[in-house]
């Protein structure tokens, strides 16, 4: 097998920050169901769902055999006078502990969930903008790269917002297929004409009628998780292996980090997530072994 960096995030198995989500499995089950689908690393998922002790998050990922590709940290970044350094905090200090090199940003919106957020005026977008500068400086200073992630439901959500932070910022996106799909982006484009601001990847497969229903308001962004919004790799109606062909070829070799948003009402019997984890790790390695080297 060629070396990938391919991994995955705890929310392909239903572990999520947001509450009442769903049933959480155990980290035990979700490491080892990585382990057991050929993952080489994993995010470390919402705070608390991993320890928090630097010692005993290193020894987890050892005996799973994983490594850590970064972690997601939603932060409220519009609100002038509120210090978001704060919020990503213990997210920085736990990456920096396990050797990772990624955090992945959120400009969350400040209220539970990712089913609505408020409109920006210029001040919240200065003070959004300059916050995504400061963060990323202060990363950089420890040695991490901080990505802003474009995310439905947080104030970065559009394809008229990431011009906006594109132009008006540093900052390098991580690539979320989904959310930028879902938000009204072509995130193909991106991977052909933005490469050069794309530092980390998640990829995710959409069913385009649910997510049509999303941006008309049709249905919730949680309502369409529930419904099966996201698919395996390959299953959907994203072009992964055009977005994933065109950033190696645009010289990205960061992480494919693989995630399939699900919501689960109880302990799944059987192989359960783990069905289609293997399933998208097999599509994209596919993928990746085609491209030319």
């Amino acid at each position: 097998m060629i070396d990938l960096k391919i991994a995955a995030a705890p929310i392909s198995w239903g572990v999520c920050e947001v509450p009442g989500w769903g049933h959480q499995l155990s980290p035990d089950r979700v490491l080892r169901e990585m382990q057991q689908a050929g993952l080489a690393a994993t995010e470390l998922g919402p705070e608390g769902f991993l320890p928090a002790d630097p010692m005993a998050l290193t020894g987890l990922l050892d005996a799973h055999g994983l490594s850590c590709a970064g972690t997601f940290a939603p932060a409220v970044l519009h609100h002038a006078g509120h210090d978001p350094g704060r919020d990503i905090a213990a997210a920085l200090d736990s990456i920096v502990a396990v050797g990772a090199s990624t955090l992945v940003l959120a400009a969350a919106s400040g209220t539970e969930g990712y089913d609505s957020r408020p409109v920006l005026d210029a001040g919240g977008w200065a003070t959004l903008l300059a916050n995504l500068d400061r963060i990323a400086d202060d990363a950089t200073e420890r040695g991490v790269t901080a990505v802003l992630h474009p995310h439905v439901g947080t104030m970065v959500e559009t394809s008229a917002d990431v011009d906006r932070v594109l132009s008006g910022s540093r900052i390098p996106l991580c690539l979320d297929t989904g959310h930028l799909l879902i938000g009204g982006s072509q995130p193909l484009q991106l991977a052909r004409h933005c490469a050069d601001r794309v530092a980390h990847v998640h990829l995710k497969d959409v069913d385009t009628r649910l997510a049509a229903r999303v941006r008309c308001g049709e249905l919730t962004y949680t309502q369409a998780v529930a419904q099966g919004m996201y698919t395996p790799l390959g299953a959907g109606d994203i072009d992964i292996s055009g977005i994933v062909t065109a950033l190696r070829g645009n010289g990205f070799d960061g992480w494919f980090v693989l995630e399939q948003d699900t919501i689960l009402d109880g302990e799944p019997p059987g192989e359960g997530p783990l069905r289609d984890v293997r399933s998208s790790v097999a599509y994209l390695t596919d993928v990746l072994a085609r491209i030319p080297a």
